[in-house]
């Protein structure tokens, strides 16, 4: 399980990729990080809502009432251009830092 001290960075980064291809809702989103990790980050939810008021308030990220598959209502998240321009700085970003950091494993 990773700490959520040495990922909280990168939440940034982790939800903006599951909405570039697609809008989500927060479950759906807390769902696919596990899946996708291999249940190796578990996002917390007051992390989750936090990343998105982060997001919704820097204009990366928009809000809208949709109907899930059940036919229930659910606020999802879909990301902006300002949103697909950080996401590149972030990768970027993690580039960077996975490369300085390499430098220090010793395997």
């Amino acid at each position: 399980m990773i700490s959520s001290d040495v990922i909280r960075g990168y939440n940034d980064l982790i939800i903006l990729s599951l909405l570039m291809d697609e809008p989500s809702y927060g479950y759906h989103i807390s769902k696919k990080i596990r899946e996708i990790s291999v249940d190796r980050y578990i996002i917390k939810e007051t992390t989750l809502y936090s990343a998105f008021n982060r997001l919704m308030s820097q204009n990366f990220i928009e809000s809208f009432s949709g109907k899930s598959e059940q036919g229930r209502t659910r606020t999802y998240y879909k990301i902006t251009q300002a949103g697909r321009g950080y996401y590149r700085q972030k990768c970027d970003e993690w580039i960077l830092t996975k490369d300085v950091i390499n430098h220090f494993v010793k395997e």
